[in-house]
């Protein structure tokens, strides 16, 4: 509204203040008033009235609209606008209550203070606009001296930043709320660390800031009293986990060493550094501020630290259980779960990288014979010896003597891994060189999960384990797939003997002077639910590696012992039955007591039962097999040695062995009708002779070679030429026909 359309303007602040405004020209921070009236005079008698004035430490700041739908867009585009001082009357005669709804309404600002001017309150009488629209102030024009518009500044400017201090603790506290909830969230003291600095970045303007703590615990290799950079903002990624000494700042390592030391919070222009502790503790968290912090800044920062100082106690308590779990005691490195957790990152990697498994050979004979401290301080310098090879590695200690190692291929390979065992390792006062097998898996044969890389991986290390060649292996798809058909067939083993589908078949043996049948070996048969016959040579090594030899074994020495009885009781007590026993079976401390109780519960001829043994059972303490075999021999059971040649024993056990019968393989059999091939099995028969055992040959398929084992004096043969390995039944017709 124009100054001239009411002379009573003229009269707009009269000086009337009996007091003096105190001025500061060094002042700098301002409130920033928007005053809206249609007449340029208004805006300068306004400002002129209100020049220089301070109010709570700052001075005023000028903008001017000059309709009301200018005012709206200066508000918008300036939010820091506290006070608006406006006119009703303008392009419209309530262009003033439409920016009052403006305000409140559209850009919800609730906290900006409006005093509404008027040359003419008919337009907008006071009642009904206090009533209706959310206004601080009403004056008229001509009641507006300059003590009363400083006074209603003041006031105003009071009263927004009331509401401001009030809106902004509103704020930091709904932050704080915030901030606790997320950063429980975290569970590692570094996690922890950023997460505090970066919540602070919402509380406060600050470019950056570094958590500093003792690193005991929690940094690998960190000492007892020195300060480290567990977290930082705005600053280098690799000053994590270094000193605070390294930092490159003099300043700011001795006002966060005070600090710590002090305990107690400091502050500088623009700094300040702000003590945590709870629980024993402690730590810095050091932020470099943009501008000084207010009152209410700080208020706030201690509130949230004294909301966060017992989730830092908690992250450490935590941090402290993951290590329980998740790292190994001795060496500090990952254990078997992390490793696990490292392989599923190495699923996700490039195909340069290799896991494997490095497996220190004869590491228990160490313990047991130097004691477990050498042993731990052995695998404390392996350890030391593997990480040394490269940062790019990363490494696990998974076992008692088992490492897991994840790197590229140009660390994580044989040669590299096998160079490292090349010289002795120090273990206390001991010089120790030792040696590992290795099982590799490259990213490209590797499965998905870290558990089934972890399996495939010590499919490799098994197989190198038992390899004569090299002592290491890479993992094929292949290997699995016998691992898994071999748990499959074991599987199904252990349920087809549960529902006897195994059973005993017989293969004749003859007299070569009589012809007569003079015994059987009983040969162990497999036949599945579905009729399929399983070869011996095939389920005998699973039954040996599962250990379900041992109950399969004891049920042989059962059926022999039945069908014994049933010779005798058909005439045929002469007729002895041969058993094969595995080296599982003899090493079991029951093994001899088991036999001889199974032979005497039936009550049989013992010396129609004979036992027969490889040389291969006694490559393994052959003593403990001779002192098995002499009480069993004291029982009358006989005994066999089959394959007799083809093994690796000495033949001055075969002196000490309490043998009844000597076997000559089928491999010496096979050539012996031809020129020069009879030498070997011509030399068993006179040394059984020697000895004053019986002579048998196996595998004998032709008359030709039956007639040569004549002219060398051998006793007994037995071979599908006589006849193949038959059911009891077929046996027993068997006898009745040829020994009748």
């Amino acid at each position: 509204m124009q100054v001239s359309e009411n002379t009573n303007d003229d009269f707009l602040f009269i000086d009337d203040s009996d007091e003096d405004e105190i001025f500061d020209s060094a002042i700098r921070d301002t409130w920033k008033v928007l005053i809206v009236d249609d007449d340029p005079e208004i805006h300068s008698v306004t400002q002129l009235a209100l020049s220089d004035l301070v109010v709570l430490g700052r001075h005023l700041e000028y903008v001017h609209a000059y309709s009301g739908q200018d005012a709206c867009k200066l508000i918008e585009e300036h939010e820091d606008i506290v006070l608006v001082l406006l006119d009703v009357v303008m392009e419209s005669d309530d262009a003033g209550l439409a920016v009052v709804k403006h305000i409140r309404e559209q850009l919800k600002r609730d906290d900006i203070r409006i005093v509404l001017r008027t040359g003419q309150p008919g337009y907008a009488p006071e009642e009904s606009v206090i009533k209706d629209y959310d206004i601080n102030d009403y004056k008229t024009k001509t009641e507006l001296t300059r003590r009363k518009l400083v006074t209603t500044v003041y006031a105003a400017i009071r009263s927004y930043q009331q509401i401001d201090s009030v809106t902004k603790n509103r704020q930091g506290l709904e932050k704080i709320i915030g901030a606790a909830a997320s950063l429980l969230e975290l569970h590692t003291v570094h996690d922890y660390a950023n997460g505090v600095l970066a919540e602070l970045k919402m509380l406060v303007d600050s470019s950056n800031g570094i958590f500093c703590a003792r690193g005991q615990g929690i940094v690998e290799g960190a000492d007892d009293l020195s300060l480290y950079i567990l977290g930082q903002s705005g600053l280098s990624e690799a000053k994590v986990n270094q000193k605070l000494t390294t930092f490159d700042n003099r300043d700011v390592i001795s006002q966060i060493t005070s600090c710590f030391q002090q305990k107690q919070h400091f502050f500088a222009v623009d700094s300040a550094s702000f003590y945590l502790a709870s629980g024993g503790f402690r730590a810095v968290i050091h932020l470099e501020l943009d501008q000084a912090l207010t009152t209410i800044e700080i208020q706030l920062i201690e509130v949230f630290l004294t909301n966060i100082a017992t989730g830092y106690e908690n992250v450490h308590l935590f941090q402290k259980l993951r290590n329980a779990a998740y790292k190994d005691w001795l060496t500090e490195l990952p254990n078997r779960l992390d490793f696990v957790n490292l392989l599923d990152d190495f699923c996700q990697s490039d195909d340069n990288l290799v896991s494997a498994l490095i497996d220190l050979n004869h590491f228990s004979d160490i313990n047991d014979g130097l004691g477990q401290d050498v042993g731990n301080q052995l695998l404390m310098a392996v350890s030391a010896r593997i990480r040394a090879l490269s940062e790019e590695n990363q490494l696990a200690r998974i076992g008692a003597d088992v490492f897991g190692i994840i790197g590229p291929k140009k660390w994580v390979n044989p040669e590299t891994l096998t160079a490292l065992f090349s010289q002795p390792f120090s273990a206390g006062e001991q010089s120790l060189l030792i040696s590992a097998s290795y099982g590799f898996c490259s990213k490209k044969s590797a499965g998905s999960r870290g558990v089934k890389v972890l399996n495939q991986i010590n499919i490799a290390l098994n197989l190198a384990k038992k390899s004569l060649h090299e002592p290491y292996v890479y993992y094929h798809q292949e290997m699995e797939d016998k691992t898994l058909w071999r748990l499959s067939m074991i599987r199904q083993l252990r349920t087809d003997f549960a529902d006897n589908r195994l059973e005993l078949f017989y293969q004749p043996q003859l007299s070569l002077a009589t012809g007569k049948i003079i015994g059987a070996e009983a040969l162990l048969r497999w036949k599945t639910a579905e009729g399929k016959f399983i070869s011996p040579a095939v389920f005998i090594p699973l039954a040996e590696y599962s250990g379900l030899i041992i109950d399969i074994g004891n049920w042989v020495v059962d059926q022999a012992c039945q069908q014994l009885n049933r010779l005798a009781e058909s005439k045929f007590p002469d007729v002895s039955i041969s058993v094969n026993v595995s080296i599982p079976q003899f090493k079991r401390e029951n093994f001899v007591s088991t036999v001889i109780a199974i032979a005497q519960s039936h009550k049989v001829d013992m010396s129609k039962l004979e036992l027969e043994i490889t040389e291969n059972v006694l490559m393994d303490e052959p003593q403990i097999i001779i002192d098995a075999l002499v009480k069993l021999k004291a029982e009358g059971i006989s005994i066999a040695l089959d394959d007799f040649g083809t093994g690796f024993s000495s033949l001055s056990y075969l002196q000490k062995l309490p043998l009844d019968r000597l076997k000559v393989d089928r491999a010496f059999v096979s050539d012996i009708a031809e020129p020069g091939g009879s030498i070997i099995a011509d030399t068993i028969i006179n040394l059984g002779k020697q000895m004053g055992l019986k002579v048998i040959a196996e595998g004998i398929e032709t008359i030709e070679q039956e007639a040569e084992l004549k002219a060398l004096a051998c006793d007994e043969v037995q071979g599908f030429y006589y006849a193949k390995p038959m059911p009891a039944d077929d046996f027993f017709s068997c006898l009745e026909k040829i020994n009748r």
